[in-house]
């Protein structure tokens, strides 16, 4: 479809529902009109249901779908986060460039399949097998990118910067060798891709690990470095998932992990605090107030037995959040959300915890707050359908047996959220004005999926 408008009897605009909206973009995929109790034009593409605005993925480190199925047995007494990483890190470890791709491109595809259309990747193999730099320091970036262009999901790139395995600044193990980097190598490798970003439309940011990974000096030179080549870039961090991190931090540091990042760092709206499970009321209200996005992935953090974010506090203390795929033990959009809102009912006994005054429909409400915290951690213009953002949309199909004869938008929006999670009711999906899933199915899904089973059986049949 060439045109640049499309009509959408029902859309989910940023103030709420509106009803034949009529769409136009312009020649770089931004909106530049959204216009509702619309006429459309002869000719002009018509929805086939509900309009949701593009969902960005705030959190994901691809090569770790490959590791879905492969951890689900108690291989100790206890098993936690720091067992299942044992797996985790021996994939790193012997992961290629090319099944990198494969496995990112599987990923990406299956993202926007689940109503994804831009993803933070934070991405930390940076070396060969050996912890060696590659002749082109950034090919496994390189792979990161091409998988995300011949995709078409939108792309925020957050290199990692991993020295340290501990806090006091242990030094990093054999699994952690194709991580580590020096500040100066960090930020000669955004130097480089810099413009390989900008010329393929991604976002390139930064992300220091965690507080036990990069110690303090070198925090407070990479931030330095990073302002002085892009002063609005995002900056993603993992920060207090684990209690046994929160301990650490106050064994080494005095203070909990949030507490000392917002001591002795710049926090602001640039920071996406990934996780961020254990903290305390008043740690969630200074993080609040200092604008930054919590960046929540509820399927990973039960996958991981992390822990559950007092979603209640933060949003009380007027705080963003978004959600992500992380690990992707899942990689549904909608089932993130569920997932979210059933552990606050789980935590507070109560029902229709994250709805608010101005959207009582709960998934109405978190689409709406998790669309706009993912575009403020993603740092790209893709906060939904309003002038001057992308054209990035997802079209629900009203005849899907789960959503057809449902009275309202919002009650078809709630059965998408939560009813239909295994029964997909995904149309379309558009970014950038440009069609990428069709009838449910991304263009490229059989040869995405081949090159990924390919790439996860070869990874699944080393030895150890």
């Amino acid at each position: 479809m060439n045109s640049p408008h499309f009509f959408a009897e029902h859309a989910l605009l940023p103030t709420g529902w509106a009803h034949n909206v009529l769409l136009q973009w312009d020649t770089t995929g931004r909106l530049c009109a959204v216009n509702p109790n619309s006429v459309p034009p002869p000719g002009v593409g018509r929805a086939a249901g509900l309009v949701l605005p593009g969902m960005p993925n705030l959190h994901s480190h691809a090569f770790q779908r490959a590791l879905g199925g492969l951890t689900e047995f108690r291989g100790e007494m206890q098993d936690s986060f720091w067992s299942w990483r044992t797996l985790m890190y021996r994939y790193a470890s012997a992961i290629t460039p090319e099944q990198l791709e494969a496995l990112a491109t599987g990923l990406y595809v299956a993202m926007l399949e689940g109503g994804y259309t831009s993803v933070c990747e934070f991405h930390y193999v940076h070396h060969d097998r050996l912890g060696r730099a590659y002749a082109d320091d950034a090919m496994l970036s390189q792979s990161i990118l091409r998988a995300a262009a011949n995709t078409g999901i939108g792309l925020t790139l957050l290199p990692v910067l991993y020295q340290t395995s501990g806090f006091g600044a242990m030094p990093p193990h054999e699994g952690q060798r194709r991580f580590v980097r020096n500040t100066d190598s960090m930020l000669r490798l955004l130097d480089r891709l810099g413009p390989q970003c900008h010329a393929q439309g991604a976002r390139l940011g930064l992300a220091p690990h965690s507080l036990r990974a990069v110690p303090p000096d070198s925090l407070r030179e990479v931030l330095a470095g990073l302002n002085a080549l892009d002063a609005s870039a995002p900056i993603h961090i993992h920060i207090a998932e684990q209690t046994d991190e929160v301990d650490a931090c106050l064994a080494k540091n005095g203070q909990r992990p949030v507490d000392w990042l917002l001591d002795h760092a710049p926090v602001d709206a640039r920071w996406c605090l990934v996780h961020a499970t254990h903290m305390t009321p008043a740690e969630s209200a200074r993080a609040a107030t200092r604008g930054a996005v919590a960046g929540l992935c509820p399927t990973t953090e039960a996958n991981l037995g992390d822990g559950i974010f007092d979603a209640s506090v933060w949003r009380g203390a007027g705080g963003r959040w978004g959600v992500g795929s992380d690990s992707h033990a899942c990689v549904n959009a909608a089932e993130e959300l569920m997932m979210l809102e059933y552990s606050q009912r789980l935590k507070t006994r109560q029902r229709n915890v994250l709805a608010n005054d101005q959207q009582p429909f709960v998934a109405t409400a978190m689409t709406l707050e998790s669309v706009l915290g993912g575009a403020q951690a993603s740092g790209r213009q893709v906060a939904g359908l309003a002038v001057g953002q992308q054209a990035d949309w997802v079209v629900l199909d009203e005849t899907h047996a789960l959503l057809e004869g449902l009275p309202s938008p919002d009650a078809m929006l709630s059965a998408h959220v939560f009813a239909s999670n295994r029964q997909s009711a995904i149309a379309d999906v558009w970014v950038a004005g440009r069609r990428h899933v069709h009838a449910g199915r991304h263009s490229m899904h059989a040869q995405a999926n081949q090159a990924f089973v390919q790439a996860r059986r070869a990874l699944a049949q080393m030895p150890g």
